[in-house]
């Protein structure tokens, strides 16, 4: 399958929150009055952590924003290295992403993807630096 995909590095931030009615909002609330606007907002449940969840959000610009989301408890996820994919959708896109990374031995932790209209967009969490740079290179010649 031939794609145009535009492939991009982006950052992720994350929180450990609590798993209540409100968990979430507390930390995305104080961003937002400080002008934040997130392009992928992701949170789940933390079941080794009873009690606990977890909050994914990406990118975080701007120094208030960035203020705000340390003061809400957000920092650098370090040990995540995520690649955005952006392109047309098409039958078959997130499958010909996966079976590419797969021929060029690439692991992800993570795969999110979403169609919107005529374009979809997607975020791959690696587990490295190389593996990040690996899999944009091999996104760009799908």
């Amino acid at each position: 399958m031939k794609m145009k995909l535009k492939v991009s590095r982006v950052q992720t931030w994350s929180a450990t929150i609590d798993d209540w009615a409100g968990g979430a909002a507390a930390v995305l609330d104080p961003i937002a009055k400080a002008g934040g606007d997130f392009e992928f907002v992701f949170a789940r449940r933390a079941p080794e952590q009873p009690g606990k969840g977890l909050l994914f959000v990406l990118p975080l610009k701007g120094a208030k924003a960035v203020r705000a989301a340390q003061e809400a408890g957000l920092a650098k996820a370090e040990d995540i290295h995520t690649v955005k994919v952006e392109g047309t959708d098409q039958p078959g896109a997130s499958a010909a992403i996966a079976c590419a990374l797969a021929s060029a031995g690439i692991s992800f932790r993570g795969f999110s993807a979403i169609a919107v209209g005529r374009k979809f967009s997607g975020y791959l969490a690696l587990d490295s630096a190389e593996d990040a740079a690996k899999a944009a290179r091999v996104l760009k010649k799908l």
